[in-house]
C-alpha cells in the first residue's frame, strides 16, 4: 500500500557527505513512521535512523549519532538522511522503510521497504 523509492547514493571519499532521499507513494494519507536501514558487505541488515509521523521523535544507531540526521517533509511524502563525516565502515546498501503508525520505529518491524541505494565510502 506504500511504495518507497530511494535515491542519492553514490561514491564519496571518507569525511565527505551525502544526502539520501526516500519518496513514498500510495497510501500516504495515513500516518506512517519512516526509517533507514543499511546492509554492509558480509554483515546483517542494521538499523540506522527512524522518525515518527510528526517529526517530533527521532532515533539513531550509536554508530551514526552526531553524524547522520533523519528528517521528513510530509507535504512531499519524502524522508531524508543527511550523512556527514562519512567513514569507510558506512559503506552499505541503504534501505528506506515505512510503517503505518504515529510512533517512531527503531526495529526492522516495518511493513514496507524500498529496493535500496548503494553508498560507497573510499578511504
Amino acid at each position: 500500500q506504500v511504495q518507497l523509492v530511494e535515491s542519492g547514493g553514490g561514491l564519496v571519499q571518507a569525511g565527505g557527505s551525502l544526502r539520501l532521499s526516500c519518496v513514498a507513494s500510495g497510501r500516504t494519507f495515513s500516518p506512517y513512521a519512516m526509517g533507514w536501514f543499511r546492509q554492509a558487505p558480509g554483515k546483517e541488515r542494521e538499523f540506522v535512523a527512524a522518525i515518527n509521523w510528526s517529526g517530533g521523535s527521532r532515533d539513531y544507531a550509536d554508530s551514526v549519532k552526531g553524524r547522520f540526521t533523519i528528517s521528513r517533509e510530509n507535504a512531499k511524502n519524502t524522508a531524508y538522511l543527511q550523512m556527514n563525516s562519512l567513514k569507510p565502515e558506512d559503506t552499505a546498501v541503504y534501505y528506506c522503510a515505512a510503517q503505518h503508525t504515529i510512533l517512531v520505529v527503531s526495529t526492522a518491524k516495518y511493513d514496507y521497504w524500498g529496493k535500496g541505494t548503494l553508498v560507497t565510502v573510499s578511504s
